[in-house]
């Protein structure tokens, strides 16, 4: 099935490693300002937040999770 999600990006040396569901932009961009305290100075990761379509699928307890993100 295809949403759309707001999506907490983990990106590690320009590559998309992790994305979670978020409840709201708000929420993500809170959860990535706690993300970013406990980095390294010199890590080369980054944390983004996005409104994107993507591919998602149900987990065993009923959850949601994204499967593929359609970036345009």
């Amino acid at each position: 099935m295809t949403e759309l999600v707001v999506a907490l990006l983990m990106i590690v040396h320009g590559e998309i490693k992790e994305a979670r569901i978020q409840p709201s932009m708000g929420k993500c961009l809170e959860g990535a300002r706690v993300a970013k305290r406990g980095l390294k100075p010199d890590s080369n990761i980054k944390y983004q937040c996005i409104k994107s379509m993507a591919e998602l699928e149900d987990n065993i307890d009923g959850s949601k999770s994204i499967k593929k993100l359609i970036i345009e």
